[in-house]
């Protein structure tokens, strides 16, 4: 590769010395493509990769990374493989043996990744939990549809809750949690949530919020406080913003088929209890021993289970049918 001092040369006998290009280049033993190359661009030279470095390890499983890669255009955006994901299922399914950085070299020359930014929270055992609702596909009884994912989260031990629903409505919001604090052995004494029309009405004004009676009730019955996010924050409640992204890739890629919503929840439950085991980041402790430490520090739960229904009053007509959310049902008479 032709230096920078050396095309400077070239330059010169060229442009100030009015030498032909076949004389420089018979002066200086250099090729006439080198000369016309250095009169044509003074920058600096730069080193260009023009044949693939080879890399026995990865080329073992190329192919099928670029296939999971294809087949990842036509599944959820938010269902996609990850690098880790990619590097697990090599592992497990295909008895890879390399190691995980060069899985991640490989699929970052495949396509462009957005690294999304967290800012840390702090919380003291027991006292803050999050949670948010998010949509994933998976195959029920042959058929494909899709799931609301509930997760909550609590902030100090990092303990987790996820579980499938088929609709976000108000009774299924209230059995979720129902369900997370049975799973937990305990309620955390204040819960964040974006703006839900589950639970609220509207913001009134900065984080005042206009709350619905239902949740109120509810709330009360298991004595927790809630916060409100502010519109378009997200990152006020970063932990279950990333737990969802999490169930999505790491326990629902490729998209998983079950015979029922019973047998997912009962899959993304065990999911959960494995999940303790995990080291936390930045500390030399796991979920699980932080959850030890936390469990004590949140409320109890109270004796009688919310009921997690809601009341419409109907009437049924002459016929015996009854309306309720454009669905007929006929009643005994």
């Amino acid at each position: 590769m032709i230096q920078v001092d050396e095309k400077e040369r070239i330059r010169n006998a060229y442009y100030l010395q009015d030498r032909s290009i076949r004389e420089i280049a018979r002066y200086m033993g250099h090729s006439r493509k080198t000369v016309r190359k250095a009169i044509a661009d003074a920058s600096p030279p730069v080193y260009v990769r023009t044949k693939l470095r080879p890399s026995p390890v990865i080329d073992t499983v190329r192919q099928i990374i670029d296939k999971w890669i294809k087949e990842d255009e036509s599944q959820p955006k938010k269902q996609r493989h990850t690098a880790h994901r990619i590097y697990e299922r090599l592992r497990e399914e295909h008895g890879f043996g390399g190691s995980e950085p060069t899985v991640r070299r490989y699929v970052r020359s495949l396509k462009k990744r957005v690294t999304e930014q967290y800012v840390p929270l702090c919380f003291e055992p027991g006292q803050d939990a999050q949670a948010d609702f998010g949509e994933a596909r998976v195959v029920l009884d042959g058929e494909e549809r899709v799931v609301h994912l509930f997760c909550l989260q609590l902030g100090y031990s990092r303990r987790r809750f996820v579980m499938a629903l088929p609709c976000e409505k108000q009774e299924a919001f209230f059995e979720a949690h129902a369900r997370a604090f049975d799973f937990f052995g305990g309620v955390p004494r204040r819960i964040s949530y974006d703006n839900l029309t589950t639970a609220t009405h509207r913001a009134i004004r900065g984080d005042m919020r206009r709350e619905l009676d239902s949740f109120v009730a509810f709330r009360s019955h298991y004595l927790f406080a809630s916060h409100f996010c502010n519109p378009s924050e997200a990152h006020e409640k970063g932990q279950v913003e990333n737990l969802v992204g999490y169930a999505r890739r790491n326990w629902l890629v490729p998209v998983p088929k079950f015979a029922d919503l019973e047998k997912l929840n009962a899959y993304l439950l065990s999911k959960c209890l494995a999940d303790g085991g995990r080291v936390i980041f930045g500390t030399r402790s796991s979920i699980g021993e932080m959850f030890e430490e936390e469990n004590d520090k949140l409320l109890v739960l109270p004796a009688r289970r919310y009921d997690c229904f809601r009341l419409h009053p109907v009437r049924a007509n002459k016929m015996g049918i009854i309306h309720f959310e454009c669905n007929s049902y006929s009643v005994p008479g």
